[in-house]
């Protein structure tokens, strides 16, 4: 095992058994393929060459005409789907476990190359390796729940031994000032100034990809419509922390998906000018990975010549490194092309001799080392301060408990008495006394809530308090005796006794006051409540005070009104259950838009409510994250103003001359200022971030519950509509209380009738008329939102040269 170290983080790689890289030969198909020069061996690994000899030599001559290659597998006539199975999967699926992997292709222009790496972006199937790997990665982040995994990836283009990173286009990222270097470091090999872009789902990686492509520098020749001309590394960096183990421990891993430009002789492709430049650096980089490849494989080596240009030093450790390495060697067929296809079978044999050494990237942050470590000294302490009080040694003074451990003893007294928690625990003496004091606290928040809630239904006047008394009884809220008005509760229970001299039945009249209204109405509730008749005691916390009904109008004729009702309805006998009336039934289903309109107003008007209401939420959730999201844009740009205004007075003081008074520099008033509004500016900045963040949050969790009520009033309508309309009525009896079929077991089509948005209607559309299935979907919006971005760049673009015509 090594170690590294570097600030806070300590990296630790687990050695594993060296093994050879993995060759594959992929045969580009072809009307006019060499039979008589090519053969393949019957395992589908070896591929044989066989060259006619030169007559031009004369009869004797020592020319080779004989070569076999051993490959790990030859791919002649093979699918897209065949190509990824047998070349790609594996070193992908071995990333997530902490490996790291490279994928390179190589071979002659126009041999597939791209074709093999990227694929044809306009057709699904027709996807390679790299979209695929995307792919299969955000799949198995699925699959594992108990991790936690973050993806980023990058793009970068090597062009006339140049760097650029294809990912600068975007409106976020801008490009680089400074040129991009390649640095090496414990870690390996990264490039300082290259973009890293976080992607949380499929589609935004797809979409990064695609935008990448489109900033390719590609050219024509004879060999070749749409050649490379520049090397390609996709990179893909995956972090997966633990959710189950402990978090200082995490892995990472990269996975380099490298697209090589062709090998090109210029005598064939006729190139010329820019071409025959960009020509010449492709076949000298080239040739240097040759000679690095061929310095890897001679065991007696020890110098590698990885920095002779920009490929082999960006690619130092992915070449012979610590990764899985798969080299796909892309070959024409035809005879015309035999000396090339020679050439790329023999890099292959030579990329087969190199070993790797894969192994499991660890990495432990030392900030997360120290904390477990205090934690587990706390706990130390209780168990030390446990053997204290067991053996009757003076109790030790630790330090007093956080507001974490105080929060839990609180949960867990709240429990107790709530009676799902048995019994609580005990750690040692200083537990104790927080549980003690916990129930002191929770007991105390128990008789707020009570009293608080006493205060909103009553008022609360004091017995010695004759005058409140003399008003009250004026008010007829109480009797001659002191019996209070009881008011129900809405459970037919009420506090305090009506006098006897108020006659139920009496109707209340409109013309009279307020106060008067009240109290007739209170006296006639009370009288036909069922306590009307008794006298009930309202406990010791009456003792001081009385508690008076508050005068609220409309709740009390409320209440009034479904008293009545309630005792105007006599109880049905137990053993003769009334027989529910149910509606006649068409002879025809109404049609279930309308039938579903129905519903939403009455079985599921609660669900609709609720529907409506979580979309409401979720819609005043995305304004505000609208309108936070301009705010941070209009502090941003307040923040790059005073930044210039900031760098102006900085130059100009440099021209006028420092001052200094014992070491320190002396600003002016206006620098002084512009300091102290940037400071602001920033902190605003942070707060309006860090409230987007939470909205962010929330409108995801408002979309969840939208989502689930949406499919809840969906099954509703589907069990209600088959009840109602769809299920014979002889049928009927054998759903009720206690039969073996229960409502909902009968199968239905899905409504999708809800008020959706346009979107949701399109995605959907999407999901039932892609012929790849939902699969696809990721692939095709990202591809249709790159191509809908660029075809608006190039109209503005374009506005201002029409606007000169």
């Amino acid at each position: 095992m090594k170690r590294h170290k570097n600030g806070n983080k300590q990296y630790f790689t687990k050695m594993g058994t060296r093994k050879k890289v993995q060759a594959f030969v992929r045969v580009k198909p072809t009307d006019d393929f060499a039979h008589d020069m090519i053969k393949y061996g019957d395992d589908n690994k070896s591929i044989d060459i066989h060259l006619k000899k030169d007559t031009r030599r004369g009869v004797v001559n020592n020319q080779q005409t004989d070569w076999s290659f051993k490959l790990d597998g030859v791919l002649h006539d093979a699918t897209q789907d065949l190509v990824y199975e047998t070349v790609a999967k594996d070193a992908v699926s071995q990333a997530l476990d902490g490996y790291n992997g490279t994928i390179m292709c190589y071979g002659q222009t126009g041999a597939g190359k791209t074709y093999t790496m990227t694929g044809a972006t306009e057709n699904y199937k027709h996807r390679g390796i790299l979209p695929r790997a995307l792919q299969q990665v955000f799949r198995m982040i699925e699959e594992r729940p108990t991790h936690a995994i973050t993806v980023r990836v990058s793009y970068l283009e090597i062009y006339n031994e140049n760097l650029f990173d294809l990912l600068s286009t975007l409106p976020y990222v801008g490009p680089s000032v400074s040129p991009m270097t390649i640095v090496e470091n414990p870690q390996g090999v990264f490039i300082k100034g290259l973009s890293v872009h976080l992607t949380s789902q499929e589609e935004d990686a797809f979409s990064l990809l695609f935008e990448g492509e489109t900033n390719r520098i590609i050219a024509s020749h004879t060999m070749n419509k749409n050649s490379s001309r520049s090397h390609c590394i996709f990179t893909i960096y995956v972090e997966a922390h633990s959710r189950t183990l402990s978090d200082e421990k995490y892995i990472t891993s990269k996975i380099n998906l490298v697209d090589l430009a062709g090998s090109e002789r210029l005598g064939k492709t006729g190139s010329e000018g820019r071409v025959l430049k960009e020509a010449t650096y492709i076949n000298k980089s080239l040739s240097f990975l040759e000679q690095a490849i061929i310095a890897l494989g001679d065991q007696k080596r020890d110098h590698i010549p990885f920095r002779q240009c920009k490929l082999t030093h960006a690619l130092k450790d992915s070449l012979g490194g610590n990764c899985n390495m798969v080299l796909v060697t892309n070959i024409y067929g035809e005879a015309a092309q035999l000396e090339e296809t020679l050439s790329s079978l023999k890099f292959a044999s030579r990329m087969k001799l190199v070993t790797t050494e894969p192994a499991i990237n660890e990495k432990y942050d030392a900030e997360r080392m120290v904390k477990n470590l205090e934690k587990e000294l706390a706990l130390l302490k209780q168990e030390l301060a446990i053997h204290d009080s067991l053996s009757n040694r003076t109790l030790v003074n630790y330090d007093p408990m956080d507001e974490i451990q105080i929060a839990e003893i609180n949960s867990q007294v709240r429990r107790y008495l709530e009676g799902t928690l048995d019994e609580i625990d005990i750690i040692n003496l200083r537990q104790i006394q927080e549980v003690f004091n916990q129930f002191k606290v929770v007991l105390s928040q128990q008789e707020q809530e009570v009293e608080a809630a006493l205060r909103r239904k009553y008022t609360l006047i004091d017995k010695n308090d004759f005058a409140a008394i003399s008003a009250v009884q004026k008010a007829g809220l109480m009797d001659a005796e002191g019996h209070l008005v009881g008011e129900p509760d809405g459970q037919s229970f009420g506090l305090g006794v009506a006098p006897f001299s108020i006659k139920p039945g009496k109707k209340i009249k409109s013309k009279k006051t307020g106060k008067e209204q009240i109290s007739t109405s209170a006296r006639k509730e009370g009288a036909s409540s069922p306590g009307s008749g008794k006298d009930l005691d309202v406990g010791p916390s009456v003792s001081k005070t009385q508690l008076i009904p508050s005068s609220k109008d409309g709740d009390i004729k409320d209440m009034l009104s479904r008293d009545r009702e309630t005792s105007s309805i006599e109880p049905l006998p137990s053993d003769s259950p009334k027989e529910e009336s149910r509606p006649i039934r068409p002879s025809t289903p109404p049609p279930k838009p309308v039938a579903f309109e129905d519903f939403k107003n009455e079985r599921g008007s609660e669900i609709n409510r609720i529907f409506k209401e979580n979309k409401s939420i979720l819609n005043e959730r995305r304004k505000r994250a609208s309108e936070t999201t301009q705010r941070i844009n209009a502090i941003k740009q307040e923040i790059d103003v005073t930044k210039e205004a900031l760098n102006f007075q900085k130059s100009l003081r440099e021209k006028q001359g420092q001052y200094e008074n014992k070491g320190l520099m002396i600003i002016d008033e206006e620098e002084f200022l512009l300091i102290l509004k940037l400071k602001d500016l920033k902190k605003q900045y942070r707060n309006e971030y860090q409230e987007l963040r939470d909205l962010r949050a929330e409108i995801q969790y408002c979309q969840r519950l939208v989502d689930q009520c949406r499919n809840r009033l969906l099954m509703e309508f589907d069990i209600w509509y088959n009840e109602s309309f769809v299920i014979p009525e002889e049928i009927q009896t054998a759903l009720k209380i206690g039969s073996s079929i229960r409502p909902g077991m009968v199968p239905v089509s899905r409504i999708v009738s809800l008020g959706e948005d346009d979107q949701d209607r399109f995605s959907q559309l999407q999901q039932t008329v892609l012929p790849e299935g939902p699969d696809s979907i990721s692939f095709y919006n990202a591809k249709v939102k790159t191509e809908q971005k660029h075809s608006y760049m190039k109209t503005m673009i374009g506005l201002p040269q029409s606007h000169r015509k």
